[in-house]
């Protein structure tokens, strides 16, 4: 069984922030059965009820901008007790990326959170699964723009092929043919490439014909068309025989069918495993998995033992539980990852037991210079907040070719936006935020004590001792002999390890 740094950095891993109380349950039953506890934990009040709960679906806010998502994403990530789910969500919509900064139309809070709420019923099913209903959600329609994609006309018009480019190069097959391990295959020393632009033509040709199911409103509201799938018109998809990646999709059938088949060409094509399943392990585990470890998790998406393929749960399960994963040396290239900012908020809003006052007013957190240049589903682009093959210029990891995706957030600006948001989030709160620091107070007069469970709770046993030392006597020059004095330490304890590279790289 764990210790309890290993318990506290494999929830840190698994989920968003270990609790004294998570780490307890971890050590009592083991790394198997908590993750059989939350794939079994219940979901928390869906996205959507508790938008329109609160009134944030009212005709007034037709064209408002996301007013009441940010809430409602905030309120998940912070307080749900489903972490492994939530933290899929997250992982998810930066992989199958569907931004809110490409939005204008009405109805925009209730078209992304449809869309957030999708992620989460489909986080542990399958691949296959979640393609499909990624493919025909309002929001990915609307984002690349399969959403009224028509048939060619003879006239110049041409299906759309943003989504049909997006499907393969981001959400299934990458650029090149890989082997099991995640490296290229090559031919005569250069990549070979997965597909070309005949390929995306037709692709893009049968995912024509998609537009919402504005028939389902049924005296409905009139958002209600944001979470339902969409429809084919035959009118508007292009008929005729299609070849996509080598298979063939019949003159014969019919919008839903040739979708269906485009997307099963894709979902058993040989790349998925290596192409999805490294990009898990980068968002739960380490930054730059070996080629073993990449092999090993693709073996379980194609079969995870009874035969199914693409099963999200055993997926993660290889993820989490690989020895890789839980490998701890010091110097291992393939050991560790950035947090991102996104994480690191929510990390230490769940530590310092952030309460809100019903609302959940902490909004977008885009801004670089006073928040934390990352907001869940806001990134700028198609391609997320960053690269999954990023590496980091003029550096120690550009010699060796180590990719540290997030590291292409981190700059002197934003590292300082960063500091400014935490003290704010730490002191005065943040929206109708504020958090608790009973825990922290009542040890405040032993600094070392004080800082030793939060740099546990926050680093998982990687924050050294002679780290914890230093902050420790820093912390204890804060006079302690009242209330506020207690408090001031608590906060300073905190701040200081968030400040801290040991605890920003998670080991």
């Amino acid at each position: 069984m764990p210790n309890d740094a290993q318990a506290a950095r494999f929830l840190a891993q698994a989920g968003f922030a270990p609790t004294e109380a998570d780490i307890a349950t971890l050590k009592s039953v083991g790394y198997n059965a908590w993750l059989d506890l939350q794939f079994l934990a219940p979901r928390t009040e869906s996205h959507w009820d508790w938008v329109v709960r609160n009134g944030y679906a009212a005709d007034a806010n037709k064209y408002s901008f996301y007013e009441g998502f940010h809430n409602s994403v905030w309120r998940k990530f912070i307080t749900s007790p489903d972490q492994l789910r939530q933290r899929m969500v997250l992982a998810l919509s930066e992989i199958f990326v569907v931004s809110a900064m490409g939005f204008t139309f009405p109805w925009r809070t209730m078209t992304m959170t449809a869309y957030a709420d999708l992620l989460e019923e489909n986080a542990f099913g399958t691949f296959r699964g979640l393609l499909e209903a990624v493919t025909l959600s309002p929001a990915m329609g609307s984002f690349l723009a399969m959403r009224g994609s028509k048939k060619e006309d003879g006239k110049g018009r041409q299906p759309d092929e943003n989504f049909a480019r997006e499907v393969m190069q981001l959400f299934t097959i990458g650029l090149v043919q890989l082997n099991l391990d995640g490296t290229a295959q090559t031919s005569g020393g250069r990549p070979i490439e997965t597909y070309d632009q005949t390929v995306v033509t037709q692709m893009a040709r049968a995912f024509t014909g998609w537009d919402y199911d504005t028939a389902g409103n049924s005296g409905g509201p009139e958002y209600g068309v944001m979470r339902r799938p969409m429809v084919n018109s035959a009118a508007n998809f292009s008929t005729g025989t299609k070849t996509v990646l080598g298979a063939s999709i019949g003159a014969g059938v019919d919008g839903p069918t040739a979708l269906r088949q485009a997307l099963d060409t894709l979902a058993n094509h040989p790349n998925v495993g290596p192409f999805f399943g490294r990009q898990l392990i980068q968002r739960f585990v380490c930054s730059n998995p070996s080629p073993a470890y990449v092999k090993r998790v693709a073996e379980v998406f194609n079969n995870n033992g009874q035969g199914v393929r693409g099963d999200l749960k055993a997926v993660l399960r290889a993820v989490l539980l690989d020895p890789e994963a839980r490998l701890t040396d010091a110097g291992v290239t393939s050991s560790g990852k950035l947090r991102e900012p996104a994480l690191r908020f929510v990390q230490v809003a769940r530590n310092v037991n952030l309460t809100s006052a019903g609302q959940w007013t902490i909004g977008q957190t885009m801004d670089t210079e006073n928040s934390l240049g990352q907001s869940p589903f806001f990134s700028p682009s198609v391609f997320n907040f960053y690269r999954p093959g990023y590496v980091p210029p003029n550096s120690a990891m550009t010699a060796e070719g180590v990719t540290a995706p997030e590291f292409q957030l981190l700059n002197e600006v934003t590292v300082t936006g960063y500091l400014n948001f935490m003290q704010k989030v730490l002191t005065t709160g943040i929206g109708d935020a504020k958090a608790d620091f009973s825990a922290d107070v009542a040890l405040a007069g032993d600094a070392r004590a004080m800082v030793a469970r939060q740099a546990l709770l926050l680093g998982g046993g990687n924050v050294s001792d002679a780290t914890q030392q230093r902050i420790a006597t820093a912390v204890g020059t804060i006079v302690a002999a009242t209330d506020a004095g207690k408090l001031n330490r608590a906060r300073a304890g905190w701040m200081l390890l968030l400040a801290c590279p040991e605890y920003q790289i998670q080991k």
